[in-house]
């Protein structure tokens, strides 16, 4: 098949080219990098042409809320514009576990919009749901430090890493469109404080955390079920202390 990753320059969609070329698909890694621009539109019709499946990984450049919302609307448009002139069978999105609950935040009022506009869009579709990426638990220490102390809720994650991100979203790419949302988890639930507090010493990060229920995640109050999946997810294959070991410090 003829697959086109969006963001596929990135840390998850370089993941998920490779291992869908590996299997012999012809595979366009996208980005305004690489001649394709889904915001002004440039090289999508030439990428897109003969293209049975699109992979969405594009991320908001800005997590101010008004830019990510125009971020993902204007490419989201453009993008689905584009596949229905070119034909294209089945448009994969990458979202976020608990999207539709953290809605005072403007990122995730965004990424919601952005469904929106898959559902409506009329091309059979499969929007995943993932939890945090493992990845990002530096940034996320980082969003909560004052001075030498982390201030981040107690609430539950259920972290996974982006080596299981890109396997499930290649595997999804081959099947057959859900026309709905299917959810992906890492394999061990644990308090956000907690872990943070676990990446930080392994990291020889001398900052404290301090759990805060009233701590904000990029804007949302959390629940303890507002990242994590009850759902009967995918669950990734590597633990906190794997991924640590193998790629944190990379």
């Amino acid at each position: 098949m003829k697959i086109v990753i969006i963001g596929g320059t990135g840390h998850i969609g370089s993941k998920t080219v490779e291992r869908l070329r590996k299997q012999g698909h012809e595979v366009i890694a996208a980005s305004p990098n690489t001649g394709v621009n889904t915001i002004t539109g440039e090289g999508l019709a030439e990428a897109l042409a003969g293209c049975d499946v699109v992979v969405d990984l594009a991320n908001s450049p800005s997590f101010e809320g008004e830019a990510v919302l125009a971020f993902f609307e204007t490419s989201g448009r453009n993008l689905l514009a584009a596949e229905k002139a070119a034909g294209v069978k089945h448009h994969v999105a990458l979202s976020v576990v608990g999207t539709e609950r953290l809605q005072e935040s403007g990122y995730f009022r965004g990424k919601l919009a952005q469904e929106k506009l898959i559902k409506a869009g009329g091309i059979p579709y499969t929007i995943v749901h993932s939890t945090q990426f493992m990845e990002f638990l530096g940034g996320i220490a980082q969003s909560g430090t004052v001075g030498d102390t982390v201030h981040l809720s107690p609430a539950y994650v259920q972290p996974i890493a982006s080596d299981d991100v890109a396997d499930a979203m290649a595997e999804i790419a081959l099947a057959a469109p859900a026309n709905g949302t299917t959810e992906i988890a890492g394999p061990e639930r644990s308090r956000l404080s907690d872990l943070v507090a676990r990446y930080l010493e392994a990291s020889g990060d001398s900052r404290k955390v301090e759990p805060d229920p009233q701590a904000r995640y990029f804007g949302a109050r959390l629940e303890d079920g507002s990242l994590v999946s009850d759902n009967n997810p995918r669950l990734g294959r590597i633990t906190f202390e794997q991924w640590f070991a193998t790629s944190a410090r990379k």
